[in-house]
């Protein structure tokens, strides 16, 4: 699979669109509510798992390194509402390059914790197979010496949990009531530089799991350095538990008398060194 080069300048063109937004404020030393970002990753991984991964004759990719282009955009009201969009290169649903992400939600104060509750719908234009909807919670605890603890619950409203019960290929499974746990921590360490660690917890549907999937955890630690501008790079660990229950043909090898030789398997969930540059604008 090779992404479109039509969809990878759409992508970046969207991504820009607040940028030109932004310039255009008539007062510059006020905080816009519209904020916008754009980053190139050497691997884009969801949840641990890797997403770009069909390679020739839709057969695993194998290497470290499958960069991505990734970007969008944030619209915040004083209010405590806000609207997105967030957009990447992609490669895992044959037909589609690119995976969309659309969401609205409600942030506020209570007590010590900041609180945020929101709708996220995940969008594959070329192949709507994938396409999810997912519902959330979250709550962030800030201290200056402690650093920045977070809680988040994701819970899957649609159909199908990113296309592993392939209920719209009419399999009659189900991914609805899918949950995904993430605890992340964050803490500046030295001027400019920030320590991250994160891990999550993959709750599947029954139906899912009766495939041979498995739950699993993924984990993401790394720093990321603060160049100042908004400009910024991170270098981090990210893989996930529970390789061998999602691997796929990398090598279909050669058949003999009815006898597989060389065949090889790939996991998207095999842990990486992944480094994201981001520009925030």
């Amino acid at each position: 699979m090779h992404r479109k080069p039509d969809q990878i300048l759409a992508l970046v063109a969207l991504a820009a669109l607040p940028m030109l937004a932004s310039a255009q404020t008539a007062d510059p030393a006020a905080a816009s509510p519209l904020t916008a970002n754009v980053s190139l990753t050497s691997n884009y991984k969801f949840r641990g798992q890797d997403q770009d991964m069909l390679g020739n004759n839709d057969f695993a990719k194998t290497s470290a390194w499958k960069p991505a282009i990734q970007g969008g955009f944030d619209y915040a009201h004083s209010s405590g509402f806000y609207v997105g969009n967030w957009n990447s290169s992609v490669n895992w649903l044959k037909g589609n390059s690119v995976e969309m992400d659309f969401y609205g939600g409600y942030k506020f104060k209570a007590s010590v914790f900041d609180l945020d509750f929101g709708v996220l719908q995940y969008y594959y234009p070329g192949n709507t197979a994938g396409n999810t909807t997912e519902i959330y919670g979250a709550a962030t605890y800030s201290d200056d010496t402690l650093g920045s603890f977070t809680a988040k619950y994701s819970h899957t409203v649609s159909d199908d949990y990113f296309n592993y019960a392939g209920n719209k290929g009419g399999s009659g499974l189900d991914g609805k009531n899918t949950g995904y746990l993430n605890l992340s921590y964050s803490k500046e360490v030295f001027p400019k530089v920030t320590f991250k660690a994160a891990a999550g917890y993959t709750y599947f549907s029954s139906d899912i799991r009766s495939l041979g999937y498995k739950r699993y955890w993924d984990y993401n630690v790394g720093v990321g350095y603060d160049f100042g501008g908004g400009l910024s790079l991170t270098g981090s660990v990210q893989g996930a538990t529970e390789q061998s229950a999602f691997n796929v043909i990398a090598n279909p090898g050669v058949e003999i008398n009815g006898v597989t030789f060389g065949q090889t398997t790939y996991s998207p969930n095999k842990t990486r060194f992944i480094l994201t540059l981001t520009k925030t604008l």
